[in-house]
């Protein structure tokens, strides 16, 4: 199939970058995300009722994180002001929320758009504060970092996150068979390109709309008219255009989270050598060191554990190092924790044991604390009957409920036969066996 269009382009074409031009301008025309604005998902619902609160948008590059702020902002009826995190301080801030005060005065709303909030320190953000709490502003912050560890924990407590996910391929290809029809882009001006080559721009923009676009931009002003007039965008020219892809790696791209992943995964499957590779591929790429450091604070305990608590003392180090000392000497830190990682023994008993445990928490029934494990300060307590203190049996354990009714051991953690953890659980059985019940009949009321 070919998408065919009749008029010849214009010599000179249109000023405006492609990728502007077709900037959707609703909800309608916006591609992806039917997580969030699909009928009836949380953020569509709250637009469409003019229900718009703070938020963060947290999504690779290209995903549409500053398109969405404009279509709120036009859809609620509300000054949009685009503010950089880049080239504006404290003072250009005030400013902004001094003029975004006045007009509340006057019952105008104000979205503040906040390119890459991650960027601004601590004392920037804080700013925002007062005006957000008050309603002076509506703040919708955009950052491709996780905001847990970006944004300070007082204006993020007062923002709603907002997951974007990467887009599709299929998402990608519909954004240009739109660009290729709407007259903001190529519609009427003759251009033709097989599916399979919108297919080969898609891959390579790795779900990114703007690459996407900017790439077809490119294959289209640089292909050859026919005898016909029309251009003909041939595969060797979309080949010149898409030729660096593997030469590149863009670090807040898609690239930045394939390889993070890769790396994760090697230590988890105990590959020293692969996590060593992953790793240099990062570090050559300028990659951020705390961003490394942080995904190996969250393997030693989601892939290692109690296997080997250690681990979590390394990577802790690891994060420190990365921070205090920085490039090129914190690549050897960040390389011992890697290579450390990828050797200890590994479990996820206490990621698979939370998650068991926040199920039963969520879907069963609520569940009372067991009368002697209750607080004996409050009247009444005499009632609850006795605490047996297990540092007066033998073995430091005696059998006694600590689990509500309807609960056994085992219900939620359940550990690996590997390492310290395997060990423990040994040991632990060993002292319970040997405990019994005991005959010492000690107890506190704590």
């Amino acid at each position: 199939m070919r998408n065919d269009n009749t008029r010849q382009i214009p010599l000179g074409g249109d000023p405006e970058p492609l990728a502007a031009r077709m900037r959707p301008r609703d909800l309608d025309e916006f591609v992806g995300q039917k997580h969030l604005l699909g009928e009836g998902c949380i953020l569509r619902t709250l637009i469409e009722n003019d229900k718009i609160s703070s938020m963060i948008f947290w999504g690779p590059p290209g995903v549409g994180k500053t398109t969405l702020a404009r279509i709120i902002a036009n859809k609620t009826r509300s000054e949009f002001i685009d503010f950089s995190a880049v080239t504006s301080g404290i003072k250009e801030i005030r400013d902004v929320m001094r003029s975004a005060d006045a007009n509340r005065g006057f019952g105008a709303k104000t979205i503040l758009f906040v390119d890459e909030i991650h960027r601004f320190n601590k004392a920037q953000q804080d700013a925002f504060l007062p005006f957000v709490e008050k309603g002076s502003i509506i703040l919708i912050g955009a950052t491709t970092e996780n905001p847990s560890f970006e944004i300070n924990g007082a204006l993020l407590s007062r923002c709603k996150v907002f997951v974007l996910k990467p887009l599709e391929t299929e998402d990608l290809k519909e954004i240009l068979s739109r660009a290729l029809s709407d007259s903001r882009g190529f519609g009427g001006m003759g251009v033709s390109i097989d599916d399979d080559l919108l297919e080969t721009i898609s891959v390579f923009a790795n779900s990114d709309a703007r690459n996407a676009l900017s790439t077809l931009e490119m294959a289209v002003l640089n292909s050859p008219r026919g005898a016909d007039g029309r251009i003909v965008v041939t595969r060797e020219i979309v080949e010149q255009c898409t030729s660096r892809k593997s030469l590149l790696y863009d670090k807040t791209g898609e690239e930045h989270y394939n390889l993070i992943s890769a790396l994760h995964k090697s230590m988890r499957n105990s590959d020293p050598d692969a996590a060593v590779y992953w790793l240099a591929r990062m570090i050559d790429g300028g990659e951020d060191p705390k961003f490394i450091a942080r995904r190996m604070f969250i393997a030693a305990s989601e892939d290692i554990g109690n296997a080997d608590p250690q681990a979590l003392l390394v990577a802790e180090a690891a994060f420190k190092s990365a921070e205090v000392i920085g490039y090129p000497e914190c690549r050897i830190n960040l390389a011992q924790a890697a290579i450390y990682l990828a050797l200890a023994p590994k479990s996820n008993a206490a990621e698979a044991g939370i998650d068991a445990a926040l199920a039963e928490v969520r879907n069963g029934p609520a569940r009372n604390v067991p009368d002697h494990l209750r607080d004996r300060h409050r009247p009444g307590s005499e009632s609850y009957g006795t605490y047996r203190y297990p540092h007066s049996y033998p073995g430091g354990w005696v059998d006694q409920r600590y689990l509500p009714d309807g609960l056994e051991r085992g219900a939620f953690y359940r550990p690996s036969d590997r390492g310290w953890e395997a060990y423990r659980a040994d040991a632990a059985a060993r002292d319970r066996m040997e405990g019994g019940n005991g005959q010492n009949p000690t107890s506190r009321s704590k």
